[in-house]
């Protein structure tokens, strides 16, 4: 059951609000945090490709809700196998956040789960938030009353960071750790690793802790032999 997981496994550490980098996505970021403090502030649901940002604002938000006292649940529907009953497994929490949620459309009993439980929160004062890459109306839903109520939420949408942001935000948190990233070493990462920023960040984990190891600088040569010994094909 997804309530049973521990919280250490629920709430990955990067996972907060304080982590997240917005970029360009300043005033999404405020509507989610809204949201998390004051349960009275109209549901939202969020919008944007993968990389985005989504899951890292759901998870923050459920941390936040948290912390407010309030009882929490997140589900990551793509990942989960019968998504009607994981749904209905929810109703009651006060604070409900929704991931993936295209992963649902044209599972009528699935989505007949989450309008009864939609309709349920609005009932009991609970607080919904949800995630998918595209708008409710280009999910594909074949039930039109949860397609409405879904619509009726109020829409963000998020970008991804673009090269430079992340540049920006891999060079910073390199610095907190006292490792200098040069542009050779930068150029090399981003032409042959997987840009998606927590990717990159828990690299940045890795690779401090085997240069501190190695007593070695962060350069091209140790780059290229960590990420072969330890992801060969990367």
């Amino acid at each position: 059951m997804i309530s049973q997981l521990p919280l250490a496994l629920r709430w990955p550490r990067r996972q907060r609000f304080e982590h997240f980098h917005p970029g360009s996505n300043v005033v999404t970021l405020s509507a989610v945090e809204q949201l998390a403090y004051a349960p009275h502030m109209p549901w939202l649901y969020l919008a944007g490709p993968s990389g985005s940002g989504k899951s890292h604002l759901l998870m923050a938000a459920c941390q936040a809700a948290i912390q407010g006292g309030r009882t929490v649940q997140y589900l990551p529907l793509a990942s989960i196998g019968n998504k009607a009953a994981a749904i209905r497994g929810v109703a009651g929490s006060e604070f409900l956040a929704l991931d993936d949620l295209g992963a649902i459309a044209g599972e009528r009993e699935a989505e007949h789960a989450l309008f009864d439980v939609y309709n349920q929160a609005k009932a009991e004062g609970a607080v919904l938030l949800f995630a998918a890459e595209i708008l409710p109306a280009q999910l594909g839903l074949v039930l039109p009353d949860l397609r409405s109520r879904l619509g009726a939420c109020q829409q963000a949408l998020l970008k991804p960071l673009d090269d430079a942001e992340r540049r920006a935000v891999l060079r910073k948190q390199a610095a907190e750790r006292g490792i200098e990233l040069d542009d050779t070493v930068l150029d090399w990462l981003f032409n042959r690793y997987a840009r998606d920023l927590g990717a990159l960040l828990d690299l940045l984990d890795r690779l401090d802790q085997a240069s501190l190891a190695a007593q070695r600088r962060i350069t091209v040569p140790f780059l290229r032999g960590f990420l072969k010994e330890s992801e060969p094909g990367s």
